[in-house]
Protein backbone atom coordinates (compact mmCIF):
# COMPACT_ATOMS: atom_id res chain seq x y z
CA UNK A 1 0.00 0.00 0.00
CA UNK A 2 2.90 2.31 -0.47
CA UNK A 3 4.07 4.92 -3.33
CA UNK A 4 6.22 4.22 -5.82
CA UNK A 5 8.68 7.16 -7.20
CA UNK A 6 10.51 6.89 -10.71
CA UNK A 7 13.88 8.91 -11.37
CA UNK A 8 13.44 11.20 -13.16
CA UNK A 9 14.15 9.81 -17.00
CA UNK A 10 11.56 12.07 -19.08
CA UNK A 11 9.39 15.01 -18.15
CA UNK A 12 6.57 12.83 -17.75
CA UNK A 13 8.52 10.47 -15.14
CA UNK A 14 9.59 13.42 -13.04
CA UNK A 15 7.49 13.51 -10.45
CA UNK A 16 5.02 10.82 -11.63
CA UNK A 17 4.38 7.91 -8.73
CA UNK A 18 2.07 4.77 -8.28
CA UNK A 19 1.22 2.66 -5.86
CA UNK A 20 3.44 -0.16 -5.23
CA UNK A 21 0.61 -2.96 -5.11
CA UNK A 22 1.84 -5.20 -2.60
CA UNK A 23 -1.63 -5.86 -0.88
CA UNK A 24 -2.50 -7.73 -4.28
CA UNK A 25 -2.47 -10.94 -4.04
CA UNK A 26 -3.30 -12.33 -7.66
CA UNK A 27 -3.44 -10.56 -10.79
CA UNK A 28 -6.04 -13.37 -12.67
CA UNK A 29 -10.11 -12.29 -11.49
CA UNK A 30 -13.07 -14.55 -10.55
CA UNK A 31 -14.24 -15.37 -14.15
CA UNK A 32 -17.95 -15.80 -12.61
CA UNK A 33 -18.20 -12.53 -11.41
CA UNK A 34 -16.86 -10.64 -14.41
CA UNK A 35 -19.29 -8.73 -17.18
CA UNK A 36 -18.49 -6.86 -20.16
CA UNK A 37 -18.49 -2.70 -19.86
CA UNK A 38 -19.16 -0.65 -23.04
CA UNK A 39 -17.44 1.93 -23.62
CA UNK A 40 -19.79 5.16 -23.91
CA UNK A 41 -17.37 8.00 -24.97
CA UNK A 42 -19.58 10.37 -22.36
CA UNK A 43 -22.63 9.74 -25.33
CA UNK A 44 -26.28 9.16 -24.46
CA UNK A 45 -28.44 7.10 -27.17
CA UNK A 46 -28.83 9.88 -29.23
CA UNK A 47 -25.23 10.78 -29.68
CA UNK A 48 -25.04 13.54 -27.65
CA UNK A 49 -22.52 14.36 -24.96
CA UNK A 50 -23.62 14.40 -21.68
CA UNK A 51 -20.49 13.69 -19.95
CA UNK A 52 -17.56 15.88 -20.68
CA UNK A 53 -13.74 14.52 -21.06
CA UNK A 54 -14.85 11.16 -21.09
CA UNK A 55 -13.48 8.57 -23.77
CA UNK A 56 -10.91 6.34 -24.47
CA UNK A 57 -8.63 4.62 -22.24
CA UNK A 58 -7.81 0.71 -21.36
CA UNK A 59 -10.42 -2.03 -22.35
CA UNK A 60 -11.78 -3.02 -19.10
CA UNK A 61 -14.28 -6.13 -17.26
CA UNK A 62 -16.61 -4.75 -14.53
CA UNK A 63 -16.39 -6.55 -11.43
CA UNK A 64 -20.02 -7.76 -10.00
CA UNK A 65 -19.24 -6.30 -5.80
CA UNK A 66 -22.03 -7.17 -2.90
CA UNK A 67 -22.60 -3.67 -1.69
CA UNK A 68 -25.70 -5.28 0.10
CA UNK A 69 -24.10 -7.83 2.10
CA UNK A 70 -27.50 -9.98 2.49
CA UNK A 71 -26.08 -13.49 3.34
CA UNK A 72 -26.50 -13.32 6.95
CA UNK A 73 -25.30 -15.33 9.27
CA UNK A 74 -23.25 -17.01 6.90
CA UNK A 75 -19.30 -17.11 7.32
CA UNK A 76 -16.90 -16.36 4.71
CA UNK A 77 -13.12 -16.55 3.96
CA UNK A 78 -10.52 -14.14 2.51
CA UNK A 79 -9.22 -15.80 -1.07
CA UNK A 80 -7.46 -12.77 -2.33
CA UNK A 81 -7.10 -9.28 -2.33
CA UNK A 82 -7.81 -7.79 -6.28
CA UNK A 83 -6.76 -4.93 -8.08
CA UNK A 84 -10.32 -3.41 -9.50
CA UNK A 85 -9.77 -0.64 -12.77
CA UNK A 86 -13.34 0.96 -12.06
CA UNK A 87 -12.81 1.96 -8.42
CA UNK A 88 -9.85 3.35 -6.33
CA UNK A 89 -10.43 1.04 -3.58
CA UNK A 90 -9.19 -2.40 -3.91
CA UNK A 91 -11.51 -5.38 -3.65
CA UNK A 92 -11.47 -8.67 -1.75
CA UNK A 93 -13.03 -11.49 -3.13
CA UNK A 94 -14.99 -14.11 -0.14
CA UNK A 95 -15.43 -17.34 -0.14
CA UNK A 96 -18.96 -18.29 1.04
CA UNK A 97 -19.21 -21.66 3.03
CA UNK A 98 -21.89 -22.84 0.77
CA UNK A 99 -19.88 -22.05 -1.33
CA UNK A 100 -20.83 -18.75 -3.32
CA UNK A 101 -18.38 -16.29 -4.26
CA UNK A 102 -18.58 -13.09 -3.72
CA UNK A 103 -16.44 -9.48 -4.18
CA UNK A 104 -16.91 -6.88 -1.22
CA UNK A 105 -14.61 -3.60 -1.00
CA UNK A 106 -11.45 -4.59 1.00
CA UNK A 107 -10.77 -2.56 3.99
CA UNK A 108 -7.92 -1.40 5.43
CA UNK A 109 -5.84 -4.72 7.17
CA UNK A 110 -8.20 -7.02 5.84
CA UNK A 111 -5.65 -10.18 4.83
CA UNK A 112 -5.94 -13.47 2.82
CA UNK A 113 -7.41 -16.29 5.47
CA UNK A 114 -9.31 -13.86 7.62
CA UNK A 115 -13.04 -14.99 8.13
CA UNK A 116 -15.86 -12.17 7.83
CA UNK A 117 -19.35 -12.23 8.60
CA UNK A 118 -22.83 -10.22 7.96
CA UNK A 119 -24.68 -10.45 10.99
CA UNK A 120 -26.16 -8.38 13.92
CA UNK A 121 -24.06 -10.11 16.12
CA UNK A 122 -21.01 -10.20 14.09
CA UNK A 123 -18.01 -8.75 15.84
CA UNK A 124 -16.48 -5.20 15.91
CA UNK A 125 -13.97 -6.20 13.20
CA UNK A 126 -12.91 -4.71 9.70
CA UNK A 127 -15.17 -6.43 6.84
CA UNK A 128 -17.86 -7.47 9.15
CA UNK A 129 -21.04 -6.31 8.29
CA UNK A 130 -23.83 -4.91 10.82
CA UNK A 131 -27.32 -2.84 11.07
CA UNK A 132 -26.11 0.29 12.76
CA UNK A 133 -28.19 -0.40 15.97
CA UNK A 134 -25.69 -3.08 16.50
CA UNK A 135 -22.47 -0.92 15.89
CA UNK A 136 -20.96 1.31 19.37
CA UNK A 137 -20.84 4.35 19.23
CA UNK A 138 -17.34 6.31 17.79
CA UNK A 139 -16.91 3.02 15.54
CA UNK A 140 -15.23 3.37 12.07
CA UNK A 141 -17.44 2.68 9.19
CA UNK A 142 -17.77 2.23 5.06
CA UNK A 143 -20.31 0.99 2.61
CA UNK A 144 -23.51 2.59 4.32
CA UNK A 145 -26.99 2.22 3.25
CA UNK A 146 -29.08 4.73 2.91
CA UNK A 147 -32.00 2.73 2.12
CA UNK A 148 -32.35 -0.70 4.17
CA UNK A 149 -31.41 -3.42 1.87
CA UNK A 150 -30.74 -1.17 -0.90
CA UNK A 151 -27.13 -1.90 -0.32
CA UNK A 152 -23.77 0.86 0.40
CA UNK A 153 -23.93 3.90 -0.79
CA UNK A 154 -21.85 5.95 1.33
CA UNK A 155 -17.95 6.04 1.76
CA UNK A 156 -16.99 3.61 -0.51
CA UNK A 157 -13.39 5.35 -2.69
CA UNK A 158 -10.29 4.63 -1.32
CA UNK A 159 -9.33 5.61 2.05
CA UNK A 160 -12.76 6.58 3.15
CA UNK A 161 -14.59 6.46 6.26
CA UNK A 162 -17.09 7.43 8.15
CA UNK A 163 -18.25 7.32 12.03
CA UNK A 164 -21.19 6.53 14.18
CA UNK A 165 -21.74 10.11 16.43
CA UNK A 166 -25.07 9.22 18.16
CA UNK A 167 -28.10 6.73 18.07
CA UNK A 168 -31.80 9.08 18.93
CA UNK A 169 -35.40 7.11 18.01
CA UNK A 170 -35.14 4.96 14.90
CA UNK A 171 -32.26 7.16 13.16
CA UNK A 172 -28.17 6.92 13.97
CA UNK A 173 -26.09 9.96 13.11
CA UNK A 174 -23.40 9.34 11.03
CA UNK A 175 -20.63 11.32 10.44
CA UNK A 176 -19.63 10.86 6.48
CA UNK A 177 -16.16 12.28 5.21
CA UNK A 178 -17.21 15.19 3.73
CA UNK A 179 -18.14 16.94 7.43
CA UNK A 180 -21.93 16.20 6.75
CA UNK A 181 -23.80 14.87 9.73
CA UNK A 182 -26.84 12.72 8.57
CA UNK A 183 -29.33 10.63 10.03
CA UNK A 184 -29.68 7.20 8.29
CA UNK A 185 -32.11 4.48 9.71
CA UNK A 186 -30.87 2.35 12.41
CA UNK A 187 -31.83 -1.07 10.09
CA UNK A 188 -29.55 0.32 7.73
CA UNK A 189 -26.19 -1.46 7.29
CA UNK A 190 -22.52 -0.52 7.68
CA UNK A 191 -19.64 -2.81 6.85
CA UNK A 192 -17.05 -1.89 10.15
CA UNK A 193 -13.47 -0.20 9.02
CA UNK A 194 -11.76 2.07 6.41
CA UNK A 195 -11.54 1.34 3.00
CA UNK A 196 -8.45 0.34 1.92
CA UNK A 197 -5.68 1.55 -0.21
CA UNK A 198 -5.50 5.40 1.79
CA UNK A 199 -2.27 6.29 -0.39
CA UNK A 200 -4.36 6.68 -3.25
CA UNK A 201 -4.81 10.35 -2.95
CA UNK A 202 -0.90 10.52 -2.74
CA UNK A 203 -0.79 8.77 -6.51
CA UNK A 204 0.79 11.70 -9.31
CA UNK A 205 -0.84 10.73 -12.71
CA UNK A 206 2.63 12.71 -13.61
CA UNK A 207 1.86 12.70 -17.69
CA UNK A 208 -1.32 13.80 -19.91
CA UNK A 209 -1.15 9.85 -21.61
CA UNK A 210 -1.39 8.08 -18.09
CA UNK A 211 -4.83 9.80 -17.81
CA UNK A 212 -6.03 8.97 -21.36
CA UNK A 213 -5.07 5.09 -20.35
CA UNK A 214 -8.01 5.74 -17.34
CA UNK A 215 -10.57 7.28 -20.23
CA UNK A 216 -9.96 10.79 -19.29
CA UNK A 217 -10.02 13.21 -21.75
CA UNK A 218 -8.56 16.77 -21.92
CA UNK A 219 -10.15 19.59 -20.51
CA UNK A 220 -9.98 22.26 -22.72
CA UNK A 221 -10.75 26.15 -20.40
CA UNK A 222 -13.19 28.39 -21.54
CA UNK A 223 -10.80 31.41 -22.08
CA UNK A 224 -8.95 29.70 -24.50
CA UNK A 225 -12.48 29.28 -26.52
CA UNK A 226 -14.83 31.33 -28.91
CA UNK A 227 -17.46 33.29 -27.74
CA UNK A 228 -19.74 30.72 -29.65
CA UNK A 229 -18.33 27.58 -27.68
CA UNK A 230 -17.97 29.34 -24.18
CA UNK A 231 -19.19 32.51 -22.08
CA UNK A 232 -15.09 33.22 -21.20
CA UNK A 233 -13.99 32.79 -24.94
CA UNK A 234 -13.02 35.58 -27.22
CA UNK A 235 -11.77 38.73 -26.49
CA UNK A 236 -8.19 40.01 -28.19
CA UNK A 237 -4.79 38.21 -26.92
CA UNK A 238 -5.09 36.59 -23.83
CA UNK A 239 -7.86 37.61 -21.39
CA UNK A 240 -9.52 36.87 -17.73
CA UNK A 241 -12.49 35.62 -19.14
CA UNK A 242 -14.17 39.22 -18.24
CA UNK A 243 -16.72 38.13 -15.65
CA UNK A 244 -17.14 35.70 -12.42
CA UNK A 245 -16.17 32.10 -13.53
CA UNK A 246 -19.03 30.51 -15.24
CA UNK A 247 -19.59 26.76 -16.73
CA UNK A 248 -20.33 26.59 -20.64
CA UNK A 249 -24.13 26.79 -19.82
CA UNK A 250 -23.45 30.19 -17.47
CA UNK A 251 -24.31 29.08 -14.47
CA UNK A 252 -21.54 30.20 -11.76
CA UNK A 253 -18.83 27.85 -10.78
CA UNK A 254 -15.77 27.18 -8.10
CA UNK A 255 -18.22 26.40 -4.99
CA UNK A 256 -21.50 27.90 -6.21
CA UNK A 257 -24.10 25.32 -4.83
CA UNK A 258 -26.46 23.55 -7.23
CA UNK A 259 -27.75 20.92 -5.24
CA UNK A 260 -31.75 21.55 -5.42
CA UNK A 261 -33.64 21.48 -1.95
CA UNK A 262 -35.21 17.84 -1.43
CA UNK A 263 -37.37 15.84 1.30
CA UNK A 264 -34.22 14.34 1.90
CA UNK A 265 -32.65 17.18 3.12
CA UNK A 266 -34.30 17.13 6.48
CA UNK A 267 -31.99 13.93 7.45
CA UNK A 268 -28.84 16.36 7.31
CA UNK A 269 -28.21 17.21 10.84
CA UNK A 270 -24.85 19.65 9.59
CA UNK A 271 -24.04 20.50 6.33
CA UNK A 272 -20.90 19.35 4.72
CA UNK A 273 -17.74 21.32 5.27
CA UNK A 274 -15.20 20.28 2.14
Amino acid sequence: MGIKSYKPTSAGRRHQTCSTFEEITTTTPEKSLLVSLKKTGGRNSFGRITSRHIGGGHKQKYRIIDFRRDKIDIPAKVASIEYDPNRSARIALLNYCDGEKRYILAPLDLKVGDTVLASPNADIKPGNTLPLRAIPLGTIIHNIELKIGKGGQLARSAGTFAQLMAKEGKYAQVKLPSGEVRMVLMDCKATIGQVGNIDHENVNIGKAGRSRWLGRRPKVRGVAMNPVDHPHGGGEGRTSGGRHPVTPWGIPTKGYKTRTNKSSTRFIVKPRTK
